[in-house]
């Protein structure tokens, strides 16, 4: 059975991360269920603290769970090597009912996919009327050798270099057979027989590459000594002459079929890229290749298109596609375990469990969880769990914060072995993102996108002990605020950055004047910056302020 992934929103806070960990443990713990705490967002120095100290490690990196060709691909795939002889290969796909097979090289790398069809270009000749083609066949003595079960004497030397052999049957005279053969030249000669001594050594005479003896029959001692000789190889064939003739054709290597006029795709190749690629394809078989390497690693038909496994989520801390990871509209959603305000477009094909508690942490509802079942996570989940509620409440501070929060920290805290309030110090003395990271990336740290009244905003927040970062790089961070804008087609966007020990915000933005020209904030000095005084939270304060702000103005 495949892993259920807890993941949170795009461009993860603490909580996001540590709620993930934390509810994951709980479905293993308390429901037995395979869960893998997953991230859609780089980790934060802040959050990289809190799973150092806690002895976690960090949640699997999933930027896109849409399904793709490695998701539906078979992995247990039975290739062939183009030395193969079609003999051999046309065996192979008649005992597992392939009607195509994959050829890779010793490194495992796609040569090409031949089916039936094609190799049947090995032994049938392109046109009615081309002889020559019936006589050609590029092979080597060990293939012969391999596909009639014989054995090899004579010169037996380079019996493994492949070369174009004319096959000359030699059952008239031996005058016919003289004249049939001398129309070649000798080193490409297999001249095909039976029991005959006299053309065995009109082989030996002509200085033929192969005397092929058919039958079962064997050569005279003073046939094999000539030959050795003379540089004439000897094969004896336990088959009579036309099964020997149609053997040697089958003995070709498959490498000779193979073109380059085949479908094949990148394990990351999206899934609805796929369906309409192969719809109008006769090919029966598709490899999935390595996109750096070409290396092979499975294969697909078109059946497998029709039942295609999804990727099994449970969302935390968010409740809407637009923070979700890329391609959670095509994964199955199993919960949603959030505390935000219900938005955008979630939707699911069944039922599921959908837990929103108005509390300052998702991290808080996973505790509650816990206690709910009479459970209790270890050690280093229940400090990820604190870290979580320490980091959305501000360490309980913040107006969103509820009783069931401060309930909840303080139990964690015992499990934990910790003191919230030193905790609290050393987790936002861990880093400074703004001194640590560039102002695109620091933007990028926690940033939420909302839509109100047609209006596309974009929040970001970071929370500092104190401001003198900021202020150092107020001119920098504006500039990639206008990037962002551009980038993602934004009306406006925002950053808040808190200090953490006043209580207070500043707000730096960026977009549509009129948003701008509505903000009634206090200003600083030089006027592009807003003064917010008491403002902490994203969520119930910030959020609904600019919601308010918009939803006055006229759509844009």
């Amino acid at each position: 059975m495949d892993p259920v992934y807890v993941i949170g929103h795009r461009n993860p806070d603490t909580d996001a991360i540590c709620s993930a960990i934390g509810y994951a443990a709980f479905l293993r713990d308390v429901r037995k269920v395979d869960a893998v705490p997953a991230c859609c967002g780089e980790v934060s120095v802040r959050t990289n603290w809190v799973l150092h100290t806690a002895g976690v490690d960090a949640p699997k990196l999933m930027l896109d769970v849409r399904p793709t060709a490695a998701t539906i691909c078979r992995r247990d795939v039975l290739t062939a090597r183009p030395a193969d002889t079609f003999l051999a290969v046309y065996r192979k796909m008649m005992e597992h009912g392939f009607r195509s097979i994959p050829v890779v090289d010793d490194e495992g790398r796609l040569l090409g996919v031949p089916s039936i069809t094609d190799m049947a270009q090995l032994f049938l000749p392109a046109e009615a009327g081309d002889r020559s083609a019936n006589r050609a066949v590029a092979t080597s003595l060990q293939n012969i050798v391999a596909a009639l079960g014989g054995t090899l004497a004579g010169d037996t030397r380079a019996a493994d270099v492949v070369q174009e052999f004319v096959l000359v049957v030699a059952a008239s005279s031996v005058e016919t057979s003289r004249q049939r053969a001398m129309q070649f030249q000798a080193h490409d000669v297999a001249l095909v027989t039976g029991d005959r001594p006299e053309i065995h050594a009109l082989a030996i005479e002509l200085g033929a590459r192969c005397l092929i003896i058919t039958g079962g029959f064997q050569p005279w001692e003073s046939i094999l000594a000539q030959a050795q000789a003379r540089g004439v190889a000897i094969i004896c064939s336990p088959h009579d002459t036309a099964s020997t003739s149609q053997l040697l054709r089958f003995s070709r290597p498959i490498g000779g079929a193979l073109t380059e006029d085949f479908l094949s795709f990148g394990s990351r190749t999206p899934l609805r890229e796929i369906v309409h690629e192969v719809q109008g394809s006769a090919q029966p078989l598709f490899p999935v290749v390595d996109e750096e390497t070409r290396q092979l690693l499975g294969v697909f038909s078109k059946s497998d298109l029709i039942d295609t496994p999804r990727t099994k989520l449970v969302l935390v801390d968010h409740n809407e596609f637009a923070q979700a990871v890329a391609g959670a509209d095509e994964a199955e959603i199993l919960e949603v375990i959030d505390h935000h305000r219900l938005s955008g477009n979630l939707r699911t094909k069944e039922p599921i469990r959908f837990l929103n508690e108005p509390v300052g942490s998702t991290s808080t509802i996973v505790g509650i969880m816990y206690r709910m079942r009479q459970a209790a996570p270890d050690k280093g989940t229940a400090i990820c769990l604190c870290a979580g509620i320490i980091s959305d409440t501000l360490h309980l501070t913040s107006p969103t914060t509820t009783n069931s929060d401060r309930e909840i920290l303080e139990w964690l805290s015992g499990i934990g072995g910790i003191d919230s309030s030193q905790f609290v110090k050393d987790f936002f003395a861990a880093g400074s993102m703004l001194r640590e990271n560039t102002p695109e990336r620091a933007l990028e740290s926690d940033r939420k996108v909302f839509e109100e009244n047609g209006w596309h905003i974009s929040i970001s927040q970071i929370e500092e002990l104190g401001l003198d970062e900021f202020w150092k790089r107020e001119a920098a961070l504006q500039s990639a605020l206008q990037t962002l804008l551009e980038k993602h087609s934004l009306h406006f966007a925002c950053l808040m950055v808190t200090d953490i020990t006043r209580h207070h915000s500043v707000l730096l933005v960026a977009g549509d004047q009129r948003v701008i020209d509505a903000i009634d904030y206090p200003q600083s000095r030089d006027g592009s910056v807003y003064e917010m005084a008491g403002v902490v939270s994203r969520k119930k304060q910030l959020f609904p302020y600019m919601s308010h702000v918009v939803t006055k103005l006229a759509p844009p």
